[in-house]
């Protein structure tokens, strides 16, 4: 019995443990959420607005524009970003990322895959450790593996602009990004969307007969030239950000209920050494009894 009683301390002493470093990295991971979740709040509009002023232009402009990133051509080569986090203990985030990807993986690109045709870029170390098996086939990037140590505008451009010149150079002819979108610390989207080469409005905008009505000064081309890296450079950023804030709002939920099943767990564990001891000191009260009679006898 006196085993059984050191098992279940020893049981109580690991939870309770566990249970503290389980709040410590909630605790962090809810200090770099608010910042986290400051930056893609403050940029989201921003984002939004060049996006949809870009896809306006795009669809309205259409013959007007030579930016070989408006270049619609036949899919024969393909790139999916993997955008995931560096480490987990942050529950079905990252899972749900690799899910995104590997659907859009074979669910789309499987002749490309099987022709050799597809490359998949890595930012995030969980994404690439969980496909460099699968897609050992595929063409496989990770330079861009540990992007998070640095999410400078500079840092995050580089990447996006190695996708924007390889798509220029028609390396590839569809860039897809496979990302978690931030909504708040408790939930998390994973969504697939193209990034190359830039998306027409949809018949929704169109029915509201959204037009380009903007004065291009000084010269159309020359404004364009440059508009539009820069708004695709901040669309990725926002990719990037938009998945920094699921990271540690996903890592904060998930030591949350890590941390409050370690305490149901601890009181069960309680209830089992009560019991262990009141069975001990009944036995030997039994002992006690049983010999005292003995002897009486």
């Amino acid at each position: 019995m006196s085993g059984k009683l050191k098992e279940v301390r020893e049981r109580i002493k690991s939870v309770q443990s566990t249970q503290q470093i389980t709040k410590a990295m909630k605790m962090v991971s809810a200090a770099k959420l608010r910042r986290a979740q400051q930056a893609i709040i403050e940029m989201r509009p921003y984002a939004k607005r060049l996006d949809k002023m870009l896809r306006n232009i795009v669809t309205n402009l259409e013959g007007d524009i030579n930016s070989p990133y408006v270049a619609d051509r036949e899919i024969t080569k393909a790139a999916v970003v993997v955008i995931t986090s560096n480490r987990g203990l942050c529950g079905a985030f990252n899972t749900n990322i690799i899910k995104q990807a590997i659907a859009k993986v074979e669910n789309d690109y499987a002749a490309l895959r099987a022709a050799g045709n597809l490359t998949l870029v890595f930012i995030g170390k969980k994404g690439y450790d969980n496909l460099k098996k699968r897609y050992a086939d595929c063409r496989l990037v990770t330079d861009y593996v540990d992007l998070f140590s640095d999410l400078s505008y500079e840092n995050i451009a580089g990447a996006s602009q190695m996708l924007m010149d390889a798509f220029a150079a028609k390396e590839f002819d569809v860039v897809d990004v496979c990302y978690g979108q931030f909504r708040n610390a408790a939930v998390q989207e994973p969504k697939t969307v193209q990034f190359l080469p830039v998306e027409k409005m949809n018949a929704e905008d169109l029915k509201s007969k959204s037009k380009a009505d903007y004065l291009f000064e000084p010269d159309k081309t020359k404004l364009l030239d440059q508009l539009i890296p820069d708004i695709l450079h901040t669309t990725f950023r926002k990719f990037v950000l938009d998945n920094h804030a699921c990271e540690h709002g996903a890592r904060m939920t998930a030591m949350d209920n890590a941390t409050t099943n370690a305490e149901e767990l601890m009181k069960l564990l309680k209830i089992n050494y009560n019991k262990a001891r009141q069975e001990a000191i009944t036995k030997e009260l039994s002992e006690i009894v049983g010999g005292a009679a003995a002897l009486n006898g």
